[in-house]
């Protein structure tokens, strides 16, 4: 995944909230990966949306499927996960280390 159109192809998938979320379920999986039904359950979207976004992350090198028996098992493809990162971290702090402190995400606040 080291092709600038593979970068935009990945990072464009994941730009989508529902995406993000099956990714990162899949994610956490692990290289077992999980049925569309289970995540479709987890994540409360209907199976012919989630169907889309698997798709998206399929057609973008960040998922892979396996048939088992009559289901379809989706994991998320960790080399193309490991690329990716690498990808935007190989010139971190131009070749120096990049020792900061975490800093911790504030919350989101409501706009109302």
């Amino acid at each position: 995944m080291k092709q600038p159109d593979q970068i935009v192809s990945a990072l464009a998938a994941l730009a989508q909230q529902h995406r993000l979320a099956v990714f990162r379920m899949l994610v956490e999986a692990g290289p077992d990966g999980l049925a569309a039904g289970v995540i479709a359950t987890r994540l409360d979207l209907a199976p012919s949306s989630l169907s889309f976004h698997l798709a998206q992350l399929e057609r973008a090198g960040l998922v892979s499927t396996v048939r088992a028996g009559r289901s379809i098992l989706y994991s998320a493809d960790f080399a193309a996960m490991t690329a990716l990162v690498s990808y935007l971290t190989e010139n971190c702090c131009g070749g120096s280390t990049c020792e900061t402190p975490a800093t911790p995400v504030p919350p989101e606040r409501n706009a109302a």
